[in-house]
C-alpha cells in the first residue's frame, strides 16, 4: 500500500457571473488497483469571475491540499491542468506530483470526483443558484 491524495475540482464552467467550483482532495491509502482505506478529506469552494487558467487550478488544489496533513503524491487528472505534460505541471506544485497512471489512482479520482460534485450541487442549491 502506498498514499496518495487524489483531487478533482467540479465547477469549470460560468454560470451567471462566475464559476462556482469545488475542489475536492482525498487522502488515500491504495494497493495497485483497491482503495484500503480512507485517511483525510478535504472540501473547499471557490469563486472567480473569470475562466480560470493553469495558475488558478494549481492554486485552488494546492490551498485545498493544505487542509490535509498526510504524506502523499497528488495525483490528477491529465486534463485538470490543461493536458500540460508533467515534467512541467511537477513544478508548479510545492508538493510530489503525477497524473494517475493505475486502477487505484483511477478510483481514487473518481472518489474525489464524487465528493467534489456533490458538494457544488448542494452548495448551488443552498445559493439558489441553476
Amino acid at each position: 500500500m502506498f498514499p496518495i491524495i487524489a483531487v478533482d475540482i467540479s465547477g469549470r464552467h460560468r454560470i451567471n457571473q462566475g464559476y462556482y467550483m469545488v475542489c475536492a482532495a482525498v487522502a488515500v491509502n491504495v494497493s495497485a488497483s483497491h482503495i484500503e482505506s480512507v485517511s483525510q478529506i478535504a472540501v473547499k469552494p471557490f469563486l472567480v469571475s473569470s475562466a480560470p487558467d493553469i495558475a488558478d487550478v494549481v492554486s485552488i488544489i494546492e490551498t485545498t491540499v493544505a487542509e490535509i496533513n498526510y504524506p502523499g503524491t497528488i495525483i490528477l487528472e491529465h486534463g485538470d491542468l490543461y493536458n500540460q505534460p508533467e515534467w512541467l505541471s511537477q513544478r508548479m506544485f510545492s508538493r510530489e506530483f503525477k497524473y494517475q497512471e493505475s486502477l487505484s489512482e483511477r478510483l481514487a479520482i473518481e472518489f474525489a470526483h464524487h465528493v467534489s460534485l456533490s458538494s457544488r450541487n448542494l452548495l448551488m442549491k443552498e445559493l439558489g443558484i441553476d
